[in-house]
């Protein structure tokens, strides 16, 4: 009887984020935004590790002075999937989940959504996640949509409203992804060998990748919406909402 799978979540941590220089670091609600993200992660019972990869030296002292697990990789890691790629070099595993380093309102139930295609029987090479689109974001192209078949896998991902509602029909359905993902280990080594995607660099997507050169991704819908945080008005709402959220003890 085969084993169980070990499954390790990174963080891909770039300081040098170009909307919002220096976001991780930034503080929210008296604490580094990064601290959210990597206790949201660790509070997963599903997850064997959780690790971040960055290519700060100062992140990684951040890191070091809350003992959690961190790598320094390439600065010219071109996507946070590739910075993953990296860390798997080293770090064995046969699922990696990609937990984004801005998403500060992550909660352990979104993990356990994310792998219930793993996990739970299906034999998705990479999972992702969507939750119903608010109608003041469908038509934000900061907000990506996903369009879903009835088995489950992502039939397009893009900025634009998707699908479009030619004739204004009531009942369409949009759904939000949220960005994070979960790789079994096979898809992860394949992805750097991939060439380049026009979809990909056109929607400046990096998941169209996977679908442009033929691998599935199966989307899991969650009920709990998240921001990432890409803006000073993004932060602020972020704040806001976890002050707001009880919050657990404290170790």
């Amino acid at each position: 009887m085969p084993g169980r799978a070990r499954v390790v979540a990174v963080i891909p941590a770039r300081l040098a984020s170009t909307r919002l220089p220096r976001k991780v670091l930034r503080q929210i609600a008296g604490e580094p935004m990064l601290a959210w993200v990597y206790r949201a992660a660790r509070a997963c019972a599903q997850l064997d590790d959780v690790l971040i990869a960055t290519d700060s030296a100062e992140v990684l002292d951040l890191a070091a002075a809350h003992g959690w697990s961190a790598m320094l990789t390439p600065a010219d890691c071109a996507s946070g999937t590739d910075r993953i790629h990296f860390v798997a070099q080293s770090v064995p595993a046969d699922i990696y989940v990609n937990v984004q380093g801005d998403e500060p309102l992550l909660r352990p139930a979104h993990i356990d959504s994310l792998l219930e295609p793993m996990l739970g029987g299906a034999a998705a090479a990479v999972s992702t996640l969507a939750t119903p689109c608010p109608g003041e974001d469908v038509s934000n192209p900061n907000v990506v949509k996903v369009t879903v078949a009835a088995d489950g896998r992502a039939l397009y991902f893009s900025r634009a409203a998707i699908p479009f509602n030619r004739d204004g029909a009531a009942g369409i359905d949009y759904l939000k992804h949220l960005g994070l993902y979960a790789y079994r280990a096979a898809a992860l080594r394949q992805f750097p060998t991939l060439p380049p995607s026009r979809l990909e660099a056109a929607e400046r997507l990096e998941q169209l990748r996977f679908l442009e050169n033929g691998i599935p991704i199966h989307v899991a819908i969650t009920p709990h919406d998240t921001i990432g945080v890409d803006t000073e008005a993004d932060l602020r709402a972020v704040e806001a909402l976890l002050l707001a959220r009880p919050q657990p003890r404290r170790k």
